[in-house]
């Protein structure tokens, strides 16, 4: 079996609030993503998890800033590209080309006096300008069709769709320039359970489809276990645990990590039991 390669790597990232007085929001943060992988990344609300993932994708805005350290993302192509150095239209052509964003809260993302058309095409506007209308509209209806939504929704105003779908469009426009890592931040949030858990088997079907790598952020561990390939649990701004997601399940070596855990009692065991009693999901379950 040969080794994993590597798509993404964070060596000793430092984030900090510039406000008074300053906040170290992220502490010598070290993280590598595997190509293909899904890497979750775990913790409670305010730990630094999406500030983390803004800070790799370059969208930290100010009083936000990175401190120190270094993100490199290794291309397909065999180059390395320092994501720091990065600015101008080469920051812009990065992003949504080769690193993607779903943000938490796809109504909040989704602009409400566009249609859903426009708002795709505007990635490709700003990223393949010489695509023509009519690859434009063909690209559109096929990303429509890869995260299961009826193509003739592409007229349709956010307002008009039900939250799951939202986060679906979110998911399709990830996916328009077919990059090779997709940051996911909360994609779950709000939506009950029975969508949640089709969000969750579209990605790990486009994922398995296409390829690409996912960083996945949320504080439900649980879930995380079931459906990623290695997990890092992170508190205070710091990763405390880093492992596969087995070994995070059978045996969690931080407290922290442990009482995660164990917030999420297991529904045949008594109260606290999870990591005891509880089993893991195998991903042709989730399927």
């Amino acid at each position: 079996m040969s080794a994993p390669e590597a798509v993404l790597t964070a060596r000793n990232v430092s984030i900090e609030y510039e406000v008074d007085p300053p906040v170290k929001a992220v502490r010598n943060v070290s993280l590598t993503l595997n190509r293909g992988e899904i890497l979750g990344l775990a913790g409670e609300s305010g730990c630094g998890k999406t500030t983390l993932a803004y800070g790799m994708n370059r969208l930290l805005k100010a009083p936000a800033l990175m401190t120190d350290g270094e993100i490199v993302f290794h291309d397909r192509s065999g180059t390395d590209i320092d994501v720091v150095a990065l600015d101008g239209d080469g920051l812009r052509a990065f992003r949504w080309d080769k690193i993607s964003m779903v943000f938490q809260g796809a109504m909040n993302s989704l602009n409400p006096v566009i249609d859903v058309r426009a708002q795709i095409f505007d990635i490709f506007d700003t990223h393949r300008p010489g695509m023509s209308k009519k690859d434009k509209q063909a690209r559109a209806e096929e990303l429509l069709t890869l995260v299961g939504v009826d193509p003739s929704r592409l007229t349709s105003f956010p307002h008009e769709l039900s939250g799951g779908m939202r986060q679906r469009m979110m998911i399709a426009m990830a996916l328009a320039l077919d990059p090779q890592v997709m940051v996911m931040d909360e994609p779950t949030t709000a939506l009950d359970v029975v969508v949640q858990r089709g969000i969750i088997r579209e990605i790990m079907r486009l994922r398995e489809r296409l390829g690409f790598a996912v960083i996945f952020i949320t504080h439900d561990l649980p879930m995380l276990i079931e459906i990623s390939d290695r997990i890092a649990v992170m508190l205070q701004g710091e990763i405390v645990e880093q492992g596969t997601a087995e070994e995070i399940y059978r045996t969690p070596q931080h407290e922290y990590t442990k009482r995660l855990l164990s917030s999420f009692p297991s529904l045949t065991g008594e109260r606290g039991d999870f990591v005891r009693t509880g089993s893991r999901a195998s991903q042709e379950e989730i399927r």
